[in-house]
């Protein structure tokens, strides 16, 4: 399932890529467009920001921007900047492994075959999907 605060980063990186090339975006204006409340989405930039997928400028004319064109940015990123592993268990997950302590093998665990697929099957959704291209979704509309 995808948080709450997940959706709220993707709705928030949207705003931005929209605005893209086009200057700062104040974070209240990112708040009502994608009504997100104003703490809350603080948080979320200020992890975009630490992952360099955001900046922001101080003072007059300033807000939040893009760092980077958003074709480089998948949602697998955004999704791991915010929440962590995209696996449902750990021990399937390919950047945050952990071993399953009520495991006897892995190799022979019927259920780890089973999450292998879904986490897959997300993945190829995930990273195969570009900010840029959720942008081009909006402008068919």
């Amino acid at each position: 399932m995808i948080t709450k605060k997940s959706k709220y980063a993707y709705k928030a990186m949207l705003i931005l890529v929209d605005e893209y090339g086009r200057g700062p975006v104040l974070i209240s204006t990112i708040s009502e467009k994608a009504n997100i409340p104003k703490k809350f989405l603080e948080v979320i930039l200020l992890e975009l920001r630490h992952a360099g997928y955001v900046d922001s400028k101080k003072g007059k004319g300033g807000g939040y921007f893009l760092k980077v064109p958003p074709s480089t940015i998948s949602l697998a990123k955004v999704f791991r900047t915010i929440e962590g592993p995209i696996a449902p268990v750990g021990c399937v997950s390919l950047n945050f492994y952990q071993k399953c302590d009520d495991c006897d093998s892995e190799l022979t665990c019927r259920f780890r075959k089973l999450v292998e697929k879904i986490r897959d099957a997300n993945l190829s959704v995930l990273e195969t999907n570009f900010f840029s291209d959720l942008a081009k979704i909006n402008e068919l509309d």
